[in-house]
């Protein structure tokens, strides 16, 4: 999506589900913005957000403006607005405005009844150019953020059975090398080399439109377990455009049995976060974290995110080249 501009707390309402992946309820909405990293949306859970924990993160970041908006009663929204913007003000960043949204109205927390009357003012995100400008670029707000992390859930009926005689059949294959004297160094030679072969032959087939079978995603589950696999996979996300990324992530999270998420759940999460998709990033994490709590990629990509850090700051900045030299020296340090 190019980058949106926000004229009017209207704007500001229409845009925060396409910033999220989903329409926020129960939250408060802080948009940053004039910093070195374009706009950025920070989502915390009302009635009681960790206001010094946003207001740090924001101004370590430089942002030096942000607009709120909270979504729930006035019970929650009036005193969680109010602590953060006195958050955000001794951080040195400006509140332009502050509004409640609830039931297709929205109030101003930051004037007087001139401005907003008592029965606030009505909107429709339909109408707005800018929500139809994120449509037509592809974005989709969910629901709520239950139906985003829904939109992960493994396959289940028929889709699941045929998914699971795949992964039995790609087991058998792989460990079947191991069952024919291959040493422990051969195999995970073995897997490498058919990884490293495998990952850029399916990206470029979904990239053109081909959808990979589910033979081919059991293959490619079981040979993301080898790191080198997985780091082939991650340089090769398109960090300027990952929509094509995500669509072949997503579809592959769903349909590889539940043990082997973490790998392909992760990278959807880099290719999400890389889009500025943060929400869909964070439910993919979810995802790579319930197969592997440890999974140092899921793990490290938390933190990032946790700690504001834009995506123009924390690209992989490696070609495939560049990483097969890399494996090449550390494979020949650790032989030496």
């Amino acid at each position: 999506m190019n980058p949106l501009v926000i004229r009017s707390a209207q704007d500001a309402i229409a845009v925060v589900p396409y910033l999220l992946g989903f329409h926020p309820s129960g939250s408060l909405v802080v948009i940053a913005f004039d910093g070195p990293d374009g706009t950025c949306a920070v989502r915390v859970d009302l009635p009681s957000p960790d206001p010094v924990n946003v207001s740090g993160m924001l101004a370590g970041n430089g942002y030096l403006r942000v607009l709120l908006l909270a979504y729930g009663t006035p019970e929650e929204s009036t005193p969680a607005t109010t602590t953060m913007r006195a958050a955000l003000a001794a951080a040195g960043i400006e509140v332009m405005q502050a509004i409640r949204v609830s039931d297709g109205r929205w109030w101003s927390l930051t004037c007087d009844e001139d401005c907003c009357p008592p029965e606030g003012i009505p909107f429709d995100i339909k109408s707005s150019v800018l929500a139809a400008e994120a449509t037509l670029a592809g974005h989709v707000a969910l629901p709520d953020r239950t139906d985003l992390a829904d939109s992960l859930r493994p396959l289940t009926g028929p889709a699941r059975q045929a998914m699971c005689e795949a992964t039995l059949r790609a087991e058998r294959r792989f460990l079947g090398w191991a069952r024919d004297g291959t040493s422990s160094f051969q195999f995970q030679a073995l897997l490498v080399q058919e990884g490293v072969a495998v990952v850029p032959v399916l990206l470029a087939q979904a990239r053109a439109g081909t959808r990979p079978s589910n033979d081919e995603v059991a293959r490619l589950a079981f040979l993301l377990t080898e790191l080198r696999v997985r780091d082939e996979a991650w340089v090769r996300i398109d960090e300027d455009d990952p929509t094509a990324d995500i669509d072949f992530w997503r579809d592959v999270v769903r349909r590889v049995e539940p043990p082997y998420a973490a790998a392909p759940a992760a990278l959807l999460a880099f290719a999400a976060y890389a889009a500025g998709n943060g929400g869909l990033a964070n439910v993919a994490l979810d995802r790579a974290l319930d197969a592997d709590p440890t999974y140092s990629m899921a793990v490290i990509l938390r933190e990032v995110m946790a700690a504001g850090i834009p995506p123009t700051k924390a690209r992989m900045r490696m070609t495939p080249e560049e990483l097969a030299a890399a494996y090449h020296e550390d494979e020949t340090r650790q032989a030496s």
